[in-house]
């Protein structure tokens, strides 16, 4: 009697088990309907979208030749990305900064002028060791940080390594560049550069929608191309940004040849993307890039 006692305990124990086994597992299938697995093991919901919302406010994108960050900083929630960017030429062009950090100052207190289906990226400073050279601290700066030396300002177009930055980039790129009547160093090889790297990298991990590049001075919108000519989007928001804006529009840059350029290359992986030239190298021309970026926001919206 006792022995008969023992195996019944024994047997409900092990078919205890097996059901609990069992109805684990059931639920685990269960719970695994609604997603998928990665490589890794881990769950991925199918409803799941990327939006600038997953990066945060704000993602430091790279560092430059010199260590210091560049920052690009993220307003809206859409999927379609359009990015803005300044700083690419440094303290030499400044006032491209400064029109950047307005248009930060605008969205952050003025949120619902993005609408829906757009999220914005603005990159104030690709190349922030030309811009220490010319005002000598990090982050906010006014005109009066400014540097009036004409050898200071221009040793603040290049980075740490003394390359153009818009010479580095993947269209018919040159190892010594032009600017102006200048030689100008495009860097040991294309995308040698890691503020170029940085911004290449963004660019093919996000896939923007388009690009604005502020650069001074001249006074226009200039439409990109590398060897295919001008991307018929390129050639709308070119004539949207331009006639929102004030500023004349053009088909191509033609003062000077200007290999490796940053917005060609854009151009050359079939990214719409405008150069838009302030008219000067230290007015900030808000108002008029304004009325330029809300006829981008109006036009993507549709």
């Amino acid at each position: 009697m006792k022995n008969s006692t023992i195996i019944v305990t024994i047997l409900i124990i092990v078919l205890g088990g097996i059901y609990f086994f069992t109805r684990s597992s059931s639920d685990t299938v269960d719970n695994l309907d609604d997603t998928n697995i990665t490589e890794d093991g881990n769950q991925i919901d199918d409803n799941a979208v990327a939006t600038t919302t997953d990066r945060g406010s704000e993602t430091i994108i790279g560092k430059s030749a010199g260590g210091r960050d560049i920052t690009a900083y993220h307003y809206g929630k859409g999927d379609t990305e359009l990015i803005f960017v300044g700083g690419i030429h440094g303290g030499y062009s400044w006032n491209t900064v400064l029109v950047a950090y307005e248009m930060m100052d605008y969205l952050n207190a003025n949120p619902n002028v993005i609408p829906e289906n757009i999220n914005v990226t603005v990159i104030p400073v690709l190349n922030p060791d030309g811009l220490n050279k010319v005002v000598g601290i990090a982050g906010r700066f006014t005109p009066s940080d400014v540097s009036t030396s004409k050898s200071v300002l221009t040793s603040g177009r290049f980075n740490s390594n003394t390359v153009d930055l818009s010479r580095n980039f993947d269209c018919n790129w040159q190892a010594t560049g032009v600017w102006q009547s200048k030689s100008v160093s495009g860097g040991s090889n294309v995308f040698s550069e890691p503020e170029s790297v940085a911004f290449k990298n963004y660019v093919e991990k996000y896939n923007p929608s388009a690009v604005v590049v502020w650069y001074s001075a001249a006074g226009g919108v200039y439409a990109s191309e590398c060897v295919g000519g001008v991307l018929p989007e390129t050639s709308t928001i070119t004539n949207i940004y331009a006639k929102a804006s004030g500023y004349p529009a053009y088909e191509s840059f033609d003062f000077y040849n200007t290999s490796g350029d940053m917005v060609n290359w854009l151009a050359n992986i079939n990214i719409p993307a405008i150069s838009v030239l302030l008219t000067t190298h230290s007015d900030v021309e808000w108002d008029k890039n304004q009325k330029g970026i809300t006829a981008l926001f109006e036009y993507y919206s549709k």
